[in-house]
């Protein structure tokens, strides 16, 4: 498997996403990061489903956001997704949304490995 450890994805802001005065609602960020996530995995060559399918489980435990500049209805937006840390039962991501070059927004989260029960468990070798 790769060592990918970015990913860029295009996100296109559509209508439902925004507010009354046509910006990226801020609940919508979040989602945004986890498709970054998601993509990220997949340019791995790996998915949510076959890791959760082994009975690894990984939850946010935390989440930041800052936002610069805010983002419109229909802007194509690019999401930069980065792995900044892995420690035993966490991944650390770090995020930029741009748009144009300009940056928007950036965040990071933290993940955390539980089994089916919720306990804390190591990451799959996959992920370290």
């Amino acid at each position: 498997m790769s060592q990918v450890v970015s990913c860029d994805t295009e996100i296109r802001v559509r209508y439902a996403e925004t507010d009354r005065m046509g910006l990226l609602h801020h609940a919508n960020y979040a989602i945004y990061f986890e498709a970054g996530r998601t993509e990220l995995l997949r340019s791995r060559g790996e998915s949510y489903r076959e890791i959760e399918d082994s009975g690894f489980f990984l939850v946010i435990v935390n989440l930041e956001c800052k936002f610069r500049q805010p983002a419109r209805y229909d802007d194509l937006l690019t999401l930069r997704t980065s792995v900044a840390r892995v420690t035993h039962v966490k991944i650390v991501h770090e995020y930029k949304l741009m748009r144009d070059g300009v940056l928007l927004a950036e965040g990071t989260t933290t993940l955390a490995c539980v089994d089916r029960d919720g306990r804390p468990q190591a990451l799959p070798d996959t992920l370290r």
